[in-house]
């Protein structure tokens, strides 16, 4: 027999909020572990947006304070590999 692909989580969520999500998910003609699940991987990939934006910061920032040009920065990049 095949072991289980899924695992099941308990969450509390204000009543309103059960509510909502209910009727988001019949309106969608999903399940909530569907609608959770989209939620969920939405979260994630504005996570890792998120993350990407902040090191883009800190990179240009950097760059700043030693005075490098974009031209001088993807030389170093395509020298490192």
């Amino acid at each position: 027999m095949p072991s289980r692909q899924r695992v099941v989580m308990t969450i509390s969520v204000p009543p309103d909020t059960a509510s909502e999500c209910r009727k988001l998910a019949k309106a969608k003609g999903e399940t909530t572990s569907q609608l959770f699940r989209e939620i969920f991987a939405f979260y994630k990939q504005e996570k890792l947006k998120q993350e990407f934006y902040d090191l883009q910061k800190y990179g240009a920032k950097k760059a700043k304070e030693l005075k490098i040009t974009e031209k001088e920065i993807a030389k170093l990049i395509f020298e490192g590999r």
